[in-house]
């Protein structure tokens, strides 16, 4: 792991803080000064201004139940960030994006490896939304929201879209570009007014409450991993 990327995990500093501290001077890797891309292994002793530091052992994955008008954003200065709402003793970061104006189920971990992978496969795995929009659906918006819709310079990939009642429906995708589901609505001449989150992969929402997280049970754990291929790394 490169110690710009330790230092921060350990939560001493974000990964451009920690090259500052290390151009100073002020981090060491077995007694030795560290150099701007230095790698660390397990075991060995990083030290900041003189004090060890440590990657928790634990891994943690949290599933959280997002209100409207938390940002997904670790920038701390940013008023109604999703860090600050979590509130966990451990630096936490979000996996993907929920934007303010939408709600329901967003993954954190402190797990920087699974972030990737989740990333990297956010073209194959299913995430759930049900929508609400303004007017009443119709067949041809079906049709057109399932087969692909025209926006940011492509055409979005074929997705499963189910009616729920005269204004909701429910779309399965597995896409993940910026505000996907507001922008395919609003070329098609609608406007979302609720968009909520159910599933990520074989995560699901639940009775979560608003506002509420918990961690991923072990059985969920497992075949997140398994649908990834992806085994943690201990430190």
């Amino acid at each position: 792991m490169r110690i710009n990327k330790f230092i921060s995990e350990a939560g001493k500093s974000s990964r451009r803080g920690a090259d500052k501290l290390i151009e100073e001077g002020q981090v060491t890797v077995n007694g030795k000064k560290a150099k701007i891309g230095s790698q660390v292994e397990p075991g060995d002793d990083v030290r900041v201004a003189g004090k060890q530091i440590f990657i928790a052992r634990n891994n943690v994955y949290i599933a959280l139940n997002k209100p409207v008008g938390i940002t997904s954003t670790t920038e701390k200065d940013v008023k109604g960030n999703i860090v600050d709402l979590v509130n966990h003793p451990f630096r936490v970061f979000h996996i993907g994006r929920l934007d303010k104006d939408s709600e329901g189920l967003i993954l954190l971990t402190n797990d920087g490896d699974i972030v990737n992978e989740i990333l990297r496969s956010e073209n194959k795995h299913e995430k759930k939304y049900v929508v609400s929009v303004d007017r009443p659906i119709s067949p041809e918006f079906l049709k057109d929201m399932s087969e692909g819709v025209d926006i940011l310079g492509t055409t979005t990939l074929p997705c499963k879209v189910t009616q729920l009642s005269k204004y909701e429906f429910e779309i399965i995708l597995t896409q993940g570009l910026n505000r996907q589901i507001r922008r395919m609505c609003e070329a098609l001449g609608y406007n979302v007014y609720r968009l909520q989150r159910l599933q990520i992969m074989n995560i699901h929402l639940g009775n979560l409450p608003i506002g509420q997280w918990r961690y991923l049970s072990k059985k969920e754990k497992n075949q997140l991993f398994k649908e990834l291929d992806y085994t943690p790394r201990e430190w």
